[in-house]
């Protein structure tokens, strides 16, 4: 188990090394390419250092990567969106390092698999819920920071909307329809905006009813993110009250994959979830 950065500097080290095998490189004549010394390729590679984007794109150039995606991807694991907009960082003073980490991850990946067993996925909030949820969560915020962070929330929810969009494949426990949050208006609100929301190409909803009794989501909520150029990048991300842990390993991502397939097993189809959605919304 990893913090953000460390997992985003040993990706990032360890495309960097693939990539320079396959120009036919080795780490000294890498180095001496881009006028360096060959232990600040080796430091990078192995993830002992950061790199800034300045210096991956120097390597990018080196060896001869043009594939525009795979940059960008490159850059983001750096901290650098190689030409896309890094909205959050206009909120750097208000975010932690590790939600905006999270944020530059979700920006970046092509898909995301996601078990919710307490609230509803941010990416699918109306902002009422958002402020309900945010204002119980984050104790000692002022009506200026809770307005900032709801605000953030729903800036996130445009990956569902860009070209190509972000895949959102969630599974529901019912928990999250019945907790009434926010009061009962903004609670049908928001079970009729998931019923929305799952009949969207791009959005893949299944509810778990509590008829499924017990299963391994038990254990809690987690994301699984995955990238389009390369599944060496995919990672998990599990929520703490104080933190985030991201796991890397092949070993957890098969897991965690295996365990989202249960899941999905165990729930109703997509057309029943959006029907059973409906019918709570309707107070049935």
């Amino acid at each position: 188990m990893q913090h953000g950065p460390a997992v985003r500097r040993r990706k990032l080290g360890a495309e960097l090394r693939t990539l320079r095998a396959q120009a036919g490189l080795t780490s000294g004549e890498a180095a001496r390419l881009v006028g360096w010394h060959q232990s600040k390729v080796s430091r990078i590679e192995t993830g002992v250092s950061g790199s800034k984007p300045a210096d991956v794109r120097l390597l990018l150039d080196a060896y001869g990567v043009a594939d525009q995606q795979l940059r960008e991807l490159m850059l983001a694991l750096a901290g650098d969106g190689g030409g896309r907009d890094h909205w959050w960082h206009a909120y750097r003073g208000v975010l932690p390092p590790a939600y905006r980490d999270f944020i530059s991850l979700e920006s970046q990946a092509s898909a995301m698999r996601t078990l919710e067993t307490t609230v509803v996925p941010g990416l699918l909030q109306t902002p009422e819920y958002a402020r309900a949820v945010t204002g119980a969560a984050v104790e000692g915020l002022d009506e200026e920071q809770l307005d900032t962070l709801v605000e953030v929330r729903l800036a996130r929810q445009d990956v569902l909307r860009a070209q190509p969009p972000l895949e959102l494949n969630a599974v529901l426990d019912e928990s999250v329809l019945r907790r009434e949050v926010g009061g009962p208006e903004a609670m049908a609100r928001q079970l009729r905006r998931l019923a929305e929301a799952s009949r969207l190409p791009q959005v893949s909803l299944q509810v778990l009813p509590f008829t499924a009794g017990a299963h391994i989501g038990v254990t809690g909520p987690f994301v699984i993110f995955s990238f389009s150029r390369t599944s060496d990048l995919d990672v998990v991300v599990l929520d703490h009250l104080t933190s985030s842990l991201y796991l890397e390993r092949k070993e957890d991502l098969q897991a965690y994959a295996q365990a989202f397939n249960a899941l999905r097993a165990h729930a109703l189809p997509p057309g029943e979830s959006s029907d059973y959605i409906a019918a709570i919304a309707d107070g049935a």
